[in-house]
């Protein structure tokens, strides 16, 4: 389902534990990292969209979480020209999200990442709330910068200590709401919790 002006409907998914970590997941077979996102099919709402991908990419189901909270309005992010297929209709130019925050009330024990046939992910550990910024693919970014600066407040209130925003710190990869070029080097191999569980036959 793409709309009229090219964006595919999708949500966005932000997990977080008892230490406001959030969930960080590994793309399969890939060393690129990013929430659980998917899209919108025409017969759901975002929240029914949020739970299925959620079950399907994550293994979690609606009373293992709490959502805490969405964002208000559409964010949307462009894809790069290579990454458009021209020559199947309707052409789709990026996406247009609802992203949730959620917080996990289960143990790591539920996680499973090949709960469907396709898994997203192979593997996923907890990062600082800022970390993904530093680590998304360049051209989400500024989407990612949108959500979590609008979600922050679920789950620091006013009164709690607030986590350093990597602008404010001066060592920021992007600036708020703009695209960030292509991040070049390469990084730290990262401390994987949780890795696929053979699916059984």
């Amino acid at each position: 389902m793409i709309d009229p002006d090219g964006f595919r409907p999708n949500v966005g998914i932000i997990l977080s534990n008892e230490q406001r970590r959030l969930f960080w997941g590994r793309r399969i077979g890939q060393n690129a990292w990013q929430f659980p996102q998917g899209g919108i099919r025409s017969d759901e709402t975002p929240l029914e969209a949020m739970y299925r991908e959620l079950e399907e990419e994550v293994g979690l189901l609606p009373e293992q979480v709490t959502v805490l909270g969405c964002t208000q309005g559409w964010l949307r992010y462009r894809l790069p020209r290579r990454f458009i297929r021209r020559r199947c209709g309707p052409i789709c130019i990026g996406q247009k999200q609802v992203w949730f925050m959620l917080r996990v009330d289960c143990g790591e024990s539920s996680f499973c990442l090949d709960r469907s046939e396709k898994p997203e992910f192979d593997a996923w550990r907890w990062v600082r709330y800022w970390h993904p910024l530093r680590e998304v693919v360049y051209f989400k970014r500024h989407v990612y910068a949108q959500a979590l600066e609008e979600l922050a407040p679920l789950l620091y209130p006013e009164g709690t200590p607030q986590p350093e925003h990597p602008e404010e710190s001066g060592k920021a990869a992007v600036k708020r709401h703009v695209d960030a070029p292509r991040p070049g080097g390469q990084h730290r191999a990262p401390r994987v919790v949780g890795q696929m569980r053979q699916r059984r036959r």
